[in-house]
C-alpha cells in the first residue's frame, strides 16, 4: 500500500489513528483510535458537534465537558504530524511540527474561551471557536518556520 504523505494528513484528519494504521503502525493506530473515541465520548463531543451544526450553541456549551475536551486538540494535531511525519519517512524539515503544535495550542485555548468569547458579535461555541483559532495558529506557525530555516540557512552559510 503506497499512500502519500499528504493522502495520510487527510485520513488522520479524517480520524485519529487512521494514518497510523495507513503507515502500518498498527498498535499505535488502534491506540490512538480508542484514546480519541474515550476522550469524544468523555467530553460529549459528538453532541457538540450536532448542537453546533444545528444552530443550537447555547446547547452545544452545555452539553460539553471542557475538561475533557481540552485533551482533544493535543491528541488530534499529535496524531496528524505523527502519521505525516512517518509517511515522510523522516526526510523533512526540521521545523515540521510547528504547524501541528502551534495549531494544537491555539486550538486549546479556542476550547478553553469557547464558552464566553464572541467573535464579529457571534459566540462561535465549543466546535466552532476552536476551529477558527487554527486560521491564525497556522499563519503565525509558517511565518515561525520561514524565520528560523532562514536564520539557520544563514549560521550554516560561511561568511
Amino acid at each position: 500500500m503506497n499512500k502519500s504523505a499528504s493522502e495520510i494528513l487527510l485520513w488522520s484528519i479524517g480520524l485519529p489513528g487512521f494514518g497510523q494504521i495507513l503507515n502500518r503502525k498498527f498498535l499505535k493506530g488502534i491506540f490512538f483510535i480508542l484514546l480519541e473515541v474515550v476522550v469524544n465520548v468523555q467530553a460529549n463531543f459528538n453532541r457538540a458537534i450536532f448542537a453546533s451544526f444545528n444552530g443550537d450553541i447555547q446547547t452545544a456549551i452545555d452539553q460539553t465537558n471542557i475538561q475533557w475536551l481540552m485533551f482533544y486538540p493535543c491528541l488530534y494535531f499529535f496524531t496528524m504530524w505523527d502519521a505525516y511525519k512517518d509517511a515522510k519517512g523522516g526526510a523533512h524539515s526540521p521545523f515540521l511540527y510547528l504547524p501541528f503544535v502551534i495549531s494544537a495550542y491555539f486550538v486549546t485555548v479556542g476550547v478553553m474561551y469557547s464558552q464566553t468569547m464572541t467573535v464579529f458579535g457571534v459566540q462561535w461555541g465549543p466546535v466552532f471557536l476552536p476551529i477558527l483559532f487554527v486560521i491564525p495558529a497556522i499563519i503565525i506557525s509558517f511565518m515561525i518556520k520561514t524565520l528560523l530555516t532562514h536564520l539557520m540557512k544563514k549560521r550554516t552559510v560561511p561568511s
